[in-house]
């Protein structure tokens, strides 16, 4: 396979992952909002949250950029269960909580006002991105002997025993244990970032959601530490693969559950019928005479985007001024200016030339 490592590196840097920048900036609107919680559910005399958590892509740090800002933050609440009771006593029910958490992000200055979801409540922001908070109970109970256990409880449709902290586990695990590499966030990562950035590269699209992909790349990850790009490629093919034999994706630590609808998921057969696509058009790249003009060409395909050409044309245009400079200093030195002309070649080439 034609070597475009250092390009898939570039474009995962400089394209893909969250600058810094705006990850701290992200973070600050997180503590923003759960400050603003915070102070609606004092002002409103209701229970004081246990804890707040980062859930999601955010917290696996699997996010990738966005054109138009469209980011989601998970970030969930946590309650003790004993204080999560209605006026008479009894259990608040599920849609109560995510009601009562509502209400208290709801200061009066979004224009959207936050609403009620089936396993959430959202608040979005005019710049375009937007922030789930789930809402959980801590629940404790004691066995025949007395010994206490802990679980927690998503407020969705029912009660649900749930906590998404442990699909965070889950992801570093994963990523620690099949990563060859211990930099730049490890390749099980950065893989899992490329193929969401790979699904989200038309908007016409509709493919498995980011959580899907995810656990598809823990499932079907192909690393390889000297080649980003055949890491990528095998391990989209093995994730094509994959769902030709199967298009169930189960959930990675909630048991009998699902992350896809159904055995035949229309977002899970697009997912498979576009990975099919993309390994079609990196075929040249498998042939013998492939020119890295070309190959950078099926990348970009890939991707939907000029960013490999780009750097094929300017990598042409910086040889070809390097050739220039050499050729200029030569013809210097023959011309009996030999000091001038080595200094500017040590200069430009690092006495490669000289």
């Amino acid at each position: 396979m034609f070597d475009c490592e250092d390009d898939i590196l570039a474009y995962h840097d400089d394209e893909i992952t969250l600058p810094q920048p705006e990850r701290t900036a992200m973070r600050d609107r997180r503590n923003a909002n759960r400050d603003r919680v915070k102070e609606g559910l004092k002002n409103a005399s209701n229970p004081r949250p246990i804890e707040f958590k980062g859930q999601g892509s955010y917290a696996m740090r699997t996010m990738t950029q966005h054109p138009e800002n469209n980011y989601d933050i998970d970030d969930g609440v946590y309650f003790e269960m004993t204080d999560l009771v209605g006026p008479k006593g009894g259990d608040l029910s599920p849609l109560d909580a995510r009601q009562m958490v509502r209400d208290a992000a709801d200061d009066g200055c979004f224009k959207t006002r936050p609403e009620v979801r089936k396993n959430c409540v959202r608040v979005v922001y005019d710049a375009g991105y937007h922030i789930d908070i789930p809402v959980y109970r801590r629940v404790v109970t004691r066995d025949a002997f007395g010994q206490e256990s802990v679980h927690y409880e998503l407020a969705s449709s029912e009660w649900k025993r749930s906590d998404a902290r442990d699909v965070t586990k889950w992801f570093d695990t994963e990523n620690n244990r099949q990563s060859g590499d211990t930099s730049n966030g490890r390749q099980l990562r950065r893989i899992t970032r490329e193929i969401k950035k790979f699904a989200k590269s038309r908007n016409s699209w509709r493919l498995l959601s980011g959580f899907g992909i995810t656990k598809l790349v823990a499932e079907c990850f192909r690393g390889n530490v000297n080649r980003e790009d055949a890491a990528l490629y095998d391990t989209m093919k093995a994730i094509r693969d994959r769902l030709n034999l199967d298009l169930v994706v189960k959930h990675p630590v909630t048991l009998n559950e699902t992350i896809t609808n159904g055995e035949k998921d229309p977002k899970a057969v697009n997912l498979k019928d576009r990975l099919s696509d993309a390994i079609n058009w990196l075929a040249p790249l498998i042939e013998a005479n492939c020119t890295r003009e070309k190959a950078v060409k099926c990348w970009d395909n890939v991707f939907n985007t000029d960013f490999f050409s780009n750097r094929f044309e300017e990598s042409t245009q910086a040889a070809t001024a390097g050739s220039a400079s050499v050729l200029s200093a030569g013809l210097l030195i023959e011309s009996g200016q030999s000091e001038g002309a080595r200094d500017a070649v040590q200069k430009q080439g690092g006495g490669r030339y000289a």
